[in-house]
């Protein structure tokens, strides 16, 4: 590549580093800091002090967990994080364990305190600047911290009386009782953001431009003079990640689109035509239909599905690499949530939700060295980097598209024909939305295949046929969704279109469940 410096070393960034035990909201505690225009990353509970050290935090927070920081082998973080002098804010469980660890007084609560509570501030803090002496706050703990550790003061307490907060702002070390990570805590953006930039005094300076230089520096670093395939699904993280890639080292970089046989309605020509004619990257398109529908014949499981995908993509990549002169690298769309709910070692303590093909679906051992300069960003952070780098409206706004495609949306066995139903009604569901006047497009909207057939009556005669599900939600990132309220004329002309124009198909629902409980796909 013409006129290319030798790469250097990225400068640090500002980062606070999340100690996770698990907490169901450590996710979207990751996010409360970056749009703090604050770096964040989610490190295991136990990490050892050198690991933390080594990602030079300019602040650490304490996640919340499911567990009792009393129970024996309670979960707890190594010494050094509150010897450290790094400013330290606990949330939930993370306040119960500072206030065990520093030799504060702790008790198991008769009954758990979950919901809505009005807080009331008790001493002045410059956590609490800006704050009103009386606000709402969200709670979810059972244990309650009767006396804070010596050193520390009550900042503030719930209308009964629990402590709700308290900190010493010498050692610049905070804990919280709830939860200001969540919308129904009416200050706990301001909180955050006091704890970021008035307490820890991190200016707020991550921003998407500064992402883009320093990963295109590390895939340089990473990469040298290598050969590296690129795998487009047509989604916009991959797309984002193919066009970063390709912008850090141009030619070194080919694409290749593996029809599966598992995409929406003329997708394949759709995105090849775009990668090539818009993004003007090179790309080889591979007809791998039969290979994957192959794969998947008689697999009801979802994740033997999504294990099954993940092994097929890597066969392939690692065959084309061979036949492209031995490529070295390949290039994933790989997000932070989907590192997050496959259970890494980066959040061990937290449940698996499910394994993402390119994450908990890869083989053990691959021939390939991955390159994932998206692997820490949430999907709202990728659309702004697609921005930076120039993509248009039509792929950075595109709606998200699971990696395994339609077979996560049939529920049990993928055949060919159970995939031509699915692929037909999700048209229909795409382009009445996409049609309709709405105040407000959901974030993602398909139609999901269910094993369940019903009776039904048409053209006079009995029927025994298929139930489709509609999905669609309203979410910023995916990690928490609400399900869109669609007018009722659309769902009205959407069932009525799949039910005529389908084959098989008898009754349509649609889905209102939020995330959580429910996932965003229904496998």
């Amino acid at each position: 590549m013409l006129g290319r410096t030798q790469p250097t070393a990225p400068p640090r960034v500002a980062t606070v580093v999340i100690l996770d035990f698990g907490a169901q909201y450590s996710q979207l505690i990751a996010r409360r800091v970056r749009e703090a225009k604050v770096y964040s990353e989610i490190l295991p509970h136990d990490a050892p002090w050198s690991t933390i050290a080594g990602r030079e935090p300019a602040a650490i927070i304490l996640t919340g967990g499911p567990e009792s920081t009393l129970a024996p082998g309670a979960l707890g973080v190594d010494p050094e994080v509150f010897g450290s002098g790094i400013p330290l804010l606990g949330i939930c469980y993370g306040m119960q364990l500072i206030a065990r660890d520093l030799g504060g007084e702790l008790v198991a609560a008769r009954h758990r305190e979950f919901g809505p509570a009005t807080i009331q501030l008790e001493a002045p803090s410059g956590l609490f600047a800006g704050v009103a002496p009386t606000t709402r706050a969200w709670m979810s703990h059972g244990d309650t911290v009767l006396a804070p550790p010596r050193g520390f003061a009550t900042l503030a307490r719930t209308t009964n009386g629990v402590i709700a907060a308290f900190g010493n702002d010498e050692r610049r070390i905070y804990g919280v009782q709830f939860h200001p990570e969540v919308a129904h805590t009416a200050a706990g953006t301001r909180v955050i953001e006091n704890f970021l930039h008035s307490v820890a005094g991190i200016e707020p300076s991550w921003k998407m431009e500064s992402f883009v230089d320093r990963a295109t520096d590390e895939i340089r670093m990473q990469v040298g003079d290598g050969k590296v395939i690129c795998a487009l699904s047509g989604g916009v993280d991959s797309a984002v990640a193919a066009t970063l890639v390709a912008h850090a080292i141009g030619s070194q970089l080919t694409c290749l689109f593996v029809d599966t046989g598992l995409l929406r309605a003329h997708e394949g020509d759709t995105v090849v035509a775009a990668f090539r004619d818009v993004l003007h990257l090179n790309v080889i398109r591979i007809d791998a239909r039969e290979r994957f529908v192959q794969q998947l014949t008689g697999i009801v499981d979802p994740e033997e599905k999504r294990i099954r995908i993940g092994h097929e993509f890597i066969t392939i990549f690692e065959e084309q690499a061979r036949r492209l002169g031995d490529a070295q690298f390949l290039a994933q769309g790989t997000l932070y949530p989907d590192v997050i709910e496959s259970k890494t070692p980066n959040s061990k303590a937290a449940h698996k939700i499910k394994s993402h093909h390119n994450v908990g679906g890869l083989p053990e051992t691959m021939r390939l060295s991955l390159v994932e300069p998206l692997r820490l960003l949430f999907k709202d952070e990728v659309r702004e980097v697609g921005r930076v780098l120039g993509l248009p409206a039509a792929i950075v706004e595109r709606q998200p598209f699971p990696g395994p495609g339609l077979a996560v949306r049939i529920l049990g066995a993928v055949t060919l024909q159970r995939l031509e139903t699915v692929r037909a009604a999700d048209k229909i569901v795409t382009d009445e939305i996409e049609a309709a006047t709405l105040d407000a497009r959901p974030w993602q909207y398909f139609a999901v295949l269910t094993p369940l057939q019903s009776v039904g009556v048409m053209g006079d005669g009995r029927t025994y046929a298929d139930l489709v599900a509609v999905r669609a939600i309203a979410s910023e990132d995916g990690m928490t969704a609400d399900w869109a309220r669609l007018p009722h004329d659309l769902l009205e002309r959407i069932s009525t279109r799949i039910v005529n124009e389908v084959a098989g198909v008898n009754r349509v629902a649609y889905d209102i469940t939020s995330k959580p409980p429910a996932t965003v796909e229904w496998e």
